[in-house]
C-alpha cells in the first residue's frame, strides 16, 4: 500500500474522534494557509492525505475575497466539496458565501480557474454520497455529530457543462 493510502487510512480512522474534532479546525486550515503562502501556492499539508483545492469566494457580508483549503473529490471536469465543518453544528462560512455568490475561483494542483458553484439537490447528493464517503468515511460521522444535512457543492469551471 502506498504511503499516502496508509496516511489517509490512519487520519480517517481518527478523524471522527472527539479529540480530533476539538483540535483539527484550529490547526489544519491555518496550517494549510501558512504552508500555501510559504510555498507560493505549490503545497498544502492536507494534500498528503486527500486531494485538496483552494477555494476563493466572495464574503456574503463583507464582499471581500475569502480563501479556504478544502478536501475535494474531482468529478470529471468539476470538483465536489462538502461543507462538513469537521462535524461542528453550523455550516461553514464558505458555504453561505457560495449560496450568495456562486462565482468563485479554485486552485487545484497549481492551476487556477473560475468556477460556478451549485448546491446539489437531495437527489444529486444521494447519487454521489457513497463515493464521497468512500473517499472520506468521516463524512457520515460528521452528519451524526452535527445533526445537520451537510451541504455538498459541485464547482464547475466556467465554460464547462454543469
Amino acid at each position: 500500500m502506498p504511503p499516502e493510502s496508509r496516511l489517509r487510512r490512519g487520519v480517517s480512522a481518527i478523524a471522527g474522534s472527539t479529540a480530533f474534532l476539538a483540535v483539527a479546525p484550529r490547526i489544519f486550515p491555518p496550517l494549510d494557509r501558512f504552508i500555501y503562502r510559504l510555498t507560493g501556492g505549490r503545497i498544502l499539508a492536507s494534500q498528503m492525505v486527500l486531494p485538496t483545492l483552494v477555494l476563493t469566494t466572495t464574503g456574503h457580508k463583507s464582499g471581500e475575497p475569502r480563501t479556504v483549503p478544502l478536501a475535494t473529490l474531482p468529478d470529471g471536469d468539476s470538483y465536489l466539496v462538502v461543507g462538513s465543518n469537521f462535524g461542528r453544528p453550523n455550516h461553514p462560512g464558505w458555504t453561505t458565501n457560495l449560496l450568495q455568490h456562486p462565482r468563485a475561483s479554485v486552485t487545484f494542483r497549481g492551476s487556477t480557474s473560475a468556477v460556478v458553484a451549485s448546491l446539489l439537490t437531495d437527489e444529486e447528493k444521494a447519487e454521489v454520497w457513497s463515493r464521497l464517503t468512500a473517499f472520506w468515511p468521516s463524512y457520515d460521522r460528521y452528519v451524526e455529530r452535527s445533526h445537520r444535512d451537510l451541504r455538498v457543492f459541485r464547482l464547475t469551471p466556467v465554460g464547462q457543462p454543469g
